[in-house]
């Protein structure tokens, strides 16, 4: 797994991101990893951003982690969760003009905040294929959406989660509109410390079956 560290435009504003491709004969599927929240400490060089892209390449995944506006070297300011949903996009453009990445096969993850961000675009965005949401923290607006997507989706969170309970993820999961997994990890608080691995692996699990569903790898 060789990282490219890259700059891409979002309208005005240059964001900062890493690819990290898996180095085997494309084109191949690729996912878009979105960070926590910038106003915590939040960026792409987090532990749990980190040990999915590890993961994704065991299953012949790529994946693009990339700094929200304001964060690090990304230009900008922090936009309240909303005008990041234009750097989710930006960063799908990005992506599906690389001639290494399967444009028809897109994904988005996301952690905590980050999954807040994504799922509107996997919702809307016809090109996404399906979303992972990890630990998701979700206001009014982007919960509303669970019941209304049709999209594939993996929410899961940790037993030992003190900012998204157990009972906020199965409500989650009852509330979203089918195909859906809900996944509680016995153990892990909301940061995942310890616990990276497998939650990672269960991510690239859902990606690596859902990209293999039409056509193969």
């Amino acid at each position: 797994m060789k990282p490219e560290h890259v700059t891409f435009p979002c309208g005005k504003l240059n964001l900062e991101g890493v690819f990290f491709g898996v180095g085997a004969k494309g084109p191949l599927p690729a996912v878009v990893i979105c960070h926590p929240h910038p106003l915590y400490g939040g960026s792409m060089n987090n532990n749990v951003t980190h040990a999915i892209a590890g993961a994704l390449a065991t299953v012949t995944v790529n994946a693009f982690l990339f700094n929200f506006r304001g964060v690090g070297a990304s230009g900008g300011s922090y936009g309240g969760g909303i005008h990041e949903q234009q750097d989710v996009i930006a960063a799908l453009d990005w992506l599906q003009k690389r001639p290494d990445v399967n444009p028809a096969k897109l994904g988005l993850a996301g952690y905590s905040f980050g999954a807040g961000v994504v799922f509107p675009i996997a919702c809307s965005d016809e090109r996404v294929q399906g979303v992972a949401l990890v630990s998701p923290y979700f206001e009014d607006a982007q919960e509303n959406l669970l019941s209304g997507c049709a999209k594939p989706k993996l929410i899961m969170g940790g037993s030992e989660d003190q900012v998204v309970s157990t009972d906020t993820v199965l409500l989650y999961g009852r509330q979203a509109a089918e195909p859906k997994q809900v996944e509680i990890i016995k153990g892990p608080d909301h940061f995942w410390n310890g616990f990276e691995d497998r939650m990672a692996k269960n991510v690239a699990g859902f990606f690596s079956g859902l990209f293999s569903k039409n056509q193969g790898m």
